[in-house]
């Protein structure tokens, strides 16, 4: 399965293709999310019936709570949708940051071993954790957390790692 549109944020060779591309599961947001999105409409709610008795204390106090409530909910949003986990026919990339962008890539010949973590709601949801070793670590180089459909993205990362596999032996006659 591979995608045609390619991420702003690396540039791809030729040879590569994009296998598998997504975002955290947007579950991941939080309860921030729904809390900013309630506080705003609460703030609305104020601001609106208020202000049929002019523009006074409450009314403001009401947009500010309005204010507040969208900013909450828009950087649960913004943190989310400037996340994303790309594999592709030769490397693997996570980046991050709405500010500031935080790029990881690692060459898939330096992958080691892969770890799929589910909890119970996440089983029951459709997400999970993918956990990435590489040579000459112990400890986990990358975590493409809260993955949605993360079997899927699994047995992609999986089969990549063996034509991966295949192809180095194959030139290091």
């Amino acid at each position: 399965m591979a995608f045609s549109t390619t991420p702003d944020w690396f540039h791809i060779s030729d040879e590569d293709d994009i296998v598998w591309e997504s975002r955290p599961h947007p579950v991941s947001m939080g309860s921030r999310l729904p809390i900013g999105v309630a506080v705003a409409i609460v703030g609305l709610v104020m601001a609106g019936w208020t202000a049929s008795d002019g523009i006074g204390f409450l009314t403001i106090v009401g947009v500010l709570v309005a204010v507040a409530g969208t900013a909450l909910a828009g950087a649960r949003y913004l943190v989310w949708t400037n996340t994303r986990y790309v594999i592709t026919t030769s490397e693997l990339y996570k980046k991050h940051g709405v500010v500031s962008r935080d790029v990881t890539q690692f060459r898939l010949e330096r992958v080691q071993n892969t770890s799929l973590s589910q909890s119970v709601v996440g089983r029951a949801l459709g997400y999970g954790d993918l956990t990435v070793y590489t040579a000459g670590s112990g400890e986990p180089e990358l975590v493409f957390e809260r993955v949605p459909e993360p079997e899927l993205a699994s047995r992609l990362l999986s089969d990549q790692l063996e034509e991966t596999a295949v192809s180095s032996e194959g030139t290091a006659v």
